[in-house]
């Protein structure tokens, strides 16, 4: 332990140091501390003296003694949070960015306060702000333990910054009338390109407000050399300052001009090498002047215009000495600093248009948020505005995309707009989060929205939430506050918006975002961060048995046998070490911090055949009667994209629900924790359908076409009244997931990806491929149905009984309802994908993408025209359900071959 460790530490350096002559100015030993480099390469100060040293894994033997620069406690607590965030502190600290100061010693005074509040509440009330129970089930907000409610509450976040003004002059941006411009001098890093002959260099500049251009793109002159670049020529775009929206974005893009001849005529082609995008105004408001040196990034998402790419992140990249380094100098266009009016000193006089309503608004106004609007309809959009205020508040981000934001004079009439617009509903309100909604006061307004959310309805949506912290340009913001206040008065959101920001932390675009916020939580929640940190502790230890299994299965790769029995019997040795059943031991479940997972049964635990060797751990558990509790750790695999379609699975669930329609849907729980690793629940009592049919046959290839395995399987675990509650269960799921698997173009639906409950419900398993990306082999798709509906669903669904329609009519009855349920609510689905648009996942990558969901809920149709192509979907399905029995023999045969 590090208490004996720094005990006979202390003393060595003590009596070792009482030679030298300036012993006595090192004050009392108290007053230094220990510190090391962690296998994170973080600096790690050593204040817990309860922890072991091989829970710290020094990156080398080597420990430095420091001087404590504050108290005891203080260092303490910096150093947990330190530790549990993934970032010491001290990089924070050392960080020369003014925003970032600025953002730290905010929260540090809000969590202060809380913290001072938190110490006088009696143990009642602690209990109610920490966990806030819904005194009725889909109540209001909760209140927090003052008896206010949380748009109060948040209140007390809401402190504002003050900059002292008094010998500094300011000038409005909107009294500024020349035309924006820049000077460039960029540096080109020669790693970047590896050519013959140097290319011929260029810089493209545009101005964005959100995804929109505010005018022409600049371009420079064509430069040559080998390591470097310079213009030194003025870029000038077609937009006055005063026209300038607050969150104006400036977007770069430098790419190689490449002459090709082809047929003998000499054709120009554009390489590009780097992109980086900045702020036109900073966090206060003030127009950016002066020398900038901006680090580019070399990922270029797929299909930009014009290279730019203006919905990518506005943080440089901070491995500098690999990237593409950016000089440019932003002119000075008066010598007092010119700021972006607040909406105070917008005396704009508002005036209806007067004209009358056209029936033809209303078209629009349904349309999905996919739809693209013309320049007449947007015109058509803002002479109505307050026809569409008045008869269409939800129509609100069609109104803004009509807006002109290169003219601050409709900046300042729609700023004015919002202060009386309706409020709207938290779900409607979500879209206005979206990249295309970058406008201070719209996002402020779309926060106010949320408040009206129930801690539940939260929860729901918080993964869109926290990616859609990567569009704040700013750390201080509405969203980050909102979040943070919710955090704080509720464990069980604080529990997951702690994991959703530290799984993300590895990237280096988000990585100071995420800290900082990561940061105040835990300064506010510092009673949660014990709880965390034990189940960060235990992450890290499944991670070291995971790699030890990698490692024994590469050893011992000519063996098969061998290597099972061996890597399982060093698994089990290393479970049983004190230290690592200790650490694994009584600790709040990441998957669901309600559940406590008391001790780990070593003798079920085991690791998973598949090419990352997932631990399936099993633990006994007291709470639920002995009954034993399993979890899958994976390492190596993205789970984010099995995170999001189980909590759209989720969210079906609950809309059918409110519908009165129970398809009993299995979205068991799913989180991601760090880099390519993460937590999935085990459904207890479950198989999957290759075992099932496997099991029931001599021959792996005719397993698939026993159309009595699944219905004989369900006969030996129910009996009676069991059997037919069992069936109607199947009945239900199977059409839930019909349904959701074909809205959702859920793909590699093979036999072990499918399983059923000993109950009956069906549900799916492994979302690896989403959106309608379906596996192929030698360019033939191997999937050739919209969804799983065999022969051997619809035989259990009839009972057996071949002639019984009734059962196969409410089935397909059940898929209708079901289908069209969800069509009502085709725009939520949609934007809480576009919400995710960002967060780098594999299958999910632009507009495009999304596009899947707007033609599988034949969203622009009538209900009776979408009903009848699902209905031809339906047909589709049966009548190719015999491809699907192929697909399903030919999986059965490897996996027989493989074991």
């Amino acid at each position: 332990y590090l208490s004996s460790l720094f005990f006979y530490f202390y003393h060595y350096l003590t009596r070792q140091a009482q030679s030298y002559p300036l012993f006595p100015s090192l004050g009392e030993m108290e007053g230094h501390m220990f510190e090391c480099v962690n296998q994170a390469a973080v600096h790690e100060e050593l204040e817990d003296e309860t922890r072991r040293l091989c829970d710290v894994r020094p990156f080398c033997p080597m420990l430095k003694l420091v001087t404590r620069s504050c108290g005891r406690a203080e260092r303490l607590l910096d150093s947990k949070i330190g530790v549990l965030i993934g970032k010491g502190l001290h990089e924070l600290d050392a960080l020369q960015d003014q925003e970032v100061k600025d953002f730290r010693s905010k929260m540090f005074r809000i969590s202060e306060e809380k913290m001072q509040r938190v110490q006088l509440m009696t143990w009642s009330e602690w209990l109610q702000a920490c966990f806030s129970p819904q005194l009725e089930p889909g109540g209001g907000a909760p209140t927090t333990t003052d008896g206010v409610n949380n748009k109060q509450a948040e209140a007390s976040l809401k402190v504002t910054m003050h900059f002292d003004q008094s010998q500094v002059t300011t000038v409005s941006v909107h009294t500024v009338t020349e035309h924006c411009s820049l000077s460039q001098s960029p540096y080109y890093g020669e790693p970047l390109v590896v050519v013959v002959v140097p290319p011929q260099v260029q810089v493209r500049a545009g101005l964005f407000h959100g995804t929109e251009l505010l005018c022409k793109p600049a371009v420079s002159s064509e430069s040559s050399g080998r390591s470097e670049h310079v213009w030194n020529r003025t870029l000038e775009f077609d937009i006055t300052v005063s026209d300038l929206p607050r969150m104006a974005r400036l977007c770069f893009a430098v790419y190689a001009v490449m002459d090709k001849v082809k047929k003998q005529k000499s054709t120009k082609n554009h390489y590009p090498i780097a992109w980086v995008n900045t702020m036109v105004f900073d966090y206060k408001g003030q127009l950016k002047t002066g020398d900038i040196i901006l680090h580019s990034w070399s990922s270029f998402p797929d299909e930009l215009e014009e290279m730019l790419n203006p919905i990518g992140t506005i943080q440089t990249n901070p491995y500098t000495e690999n990237a593409t380094a950016l000089h440019i100098h932003l002119p000075d266009y008066n010598p007092h600093p010119i700021l972006f009016p607040p909406f105070d000193k917008l005396c704009i006089l508002l005036g209806r248009g007067g004209k009358k309503f056209h029936i033809e608004l209303k078209e629009i106004m349904e349309r999905d948020p996919l739809s693209q609007l013309c320049e007449n309809e947007k015109d058509l959009i803002w002479t109505l505005r307050y026809d569409c205020m008045e008869n269409f508040p939800q129509s609100l981000p069609k109104l803004l995309l009509s807006v002109k934001w290169s003219k601050h004079e409709d900046m300042a009439q729609l700023q004015a707009l919002l202060q009386i617009w309706p409020k709207l509903s938290p779900r409607d309100a979500l879209e206005l989060l979206d990249f295309n909604y970058p406008d201070q006061y719209v996002r402020e307004y779309a926060v106010g929205c949320l408040r009206d959310m129930s801690d539940e309805e939260l929860s729901q949506y918080l993964l869109q939430l926290v990616q859609v912290l990567r569009y704040e340009p700013y750390y201080d913001c509405a969203l980050t506050r909102f979040l943070l206040n919710r955090a704080q008065c509720n464990r069980n959101i604080g529990h997951f918006l702690f994991w959703h920001l530290r799984s993300e932390m590895h990237m280096p675009a988000v990585s100071v975002q995420f800290s900082l916020i990561l940061e105040a939580y835990c300064r506010g929640s510092i009673p949660h961060i014990e709880v965390l940190k034990k189940q960060v502790e235990a992450l890290s230890k499944l991670k070291s048995v995971n790699e030890l299994i990698k490692l024994g299965t590469i050893k011992n790769a000519r063996s098969k046998t061998k290597e099972a029995m061996l890597t399982k019997e060093a698994m089990m040795t290393c479970l049983r070490q004190s230290g690592y059943t200790e650490t694994l031991s009584d600790l709040h479940s990441p998957l669901n911090p309600s559940v406590l997972l008391s001790g780990i049964n070593v003798e079920k635990c085991r690791y998973m055949d598949s090419k990352m060797k997932p631990l399936w751990i099993v633990y006994n558990n007291k709470l639920l009667g002995g009954d034993t509790l399993g979890i899958i750790f994976k390492n190596g695999d993205d789970l984010r994209q099995d995170m999001l379609t189980l909590q759209i699975l989720r969210l079906m669930d609950l809309l059918w629900k409110e519908a009165n329609l129970d398809l009993r849907i299995v979205p068991y729980g799913c989180l991601a924790t760090g880099d390519r690793s993460g937590l999935i629940e085990v459904v207890s009592s479950a198989d999957t359908i290759a075992n099932i049919q496997l099991t029931s046959s001599n021959v792996a290839a005719a397993a698939a076409f026993n159309k009595d395995a699944l219905l004989n399987w369900l006969k030996e675990k129910n009996s009676g009244d069991a059997l037919e509650k069992a069936i109607e269960e199947f009945t239900l799921s199977c059409a839930g997931y019909c349904v959701a698997t074909y809205v959702l173009g859920i793909g590699d639906r093979h036999s072990d990806n499918i399983m059923v409950r000993s109950t009956g419900q069906l549900f799916h398993i492994d979302f690896g491929h989403i959106l309608g990306n379906f596996k192929s082999k030698f360019g033939i798709k191997r999937e050739r149905v919209p969804f799983i509906l065999t022969h051997d669903f619809i035989h259990v669904i009839q009972q057996g009984k071949t002639g019984n329609t009734e059962k196969f009519g409410s089935f397909r009855n059940y898929c209708e309802q079901a289908y069209l349920i969800l069509r009502r609510n085709g725009n939520l689905f949609i934007t809480l994908f576009a919400l995710m648009l960002t967060a780098g996942l594999p299958e999910l990558t632009s507009v495009k993408d999304i596009q899947y969901l707007k033609d599988s809920l034949a969203l622009g149709k009538t209900d009776d025209e979408a009903l009848k192509q699902f209905r031809q979907k339906f047909d589709e399905a049966l009548r190719e359900s015999w491809t699907t029995k192929v697909n399903w023999m030919a999986h059965n045969v490897v996996k027989d071959n493989r074991s």
